[in-house]
């Protein structure tokens, strides 16, 4: 039987041109499609933060998009990512967009 698969969590922050370009939506749509969970909103700072949460092989190709590609017309100039840890089971049942 194989081992049960390691489940991260992690906060993300993406600067550069990241708001106004669907950078929460292809965020969604990409972690959903790798059936990672969390969530993703816009900051007053003009940056985009979040925490996406899943199979550690699956949060390393995520937080590889949030590095260096994002979406289409999005520019990318750093990403920042904090507080990491290995959880026990998943805190958020789906991925959403914040909006406020």
């Amino acid at each position: 039987m194989a081992a049960a698969r390691r489940l991260l969590s992690v906060d993300y922050e993406v600067f550069g041109t990241v708001q106004g370009v669907f950078f929460r939506k292809h965020t969604k749509k990409t972690a959903v499609g790798h059936g990672l969970v969390g969530w993703v909103k816009n900051t007053p700072n003009k940056t985009v933060v979040g925490v996406v949460q899943g199979p550690e092989d699956k949060m390393q190709i995520m937080k590889n998009w949030l590095k260096t590609k994002g979406s289409p017309k999005s520019v990318i100039k750093n990403c920042v990512f904090k507080n990491e840890r290995t959880i026990e089971k998943l805190e958020f049942k789906e991925f959403v967009v914040i909006r406020h």
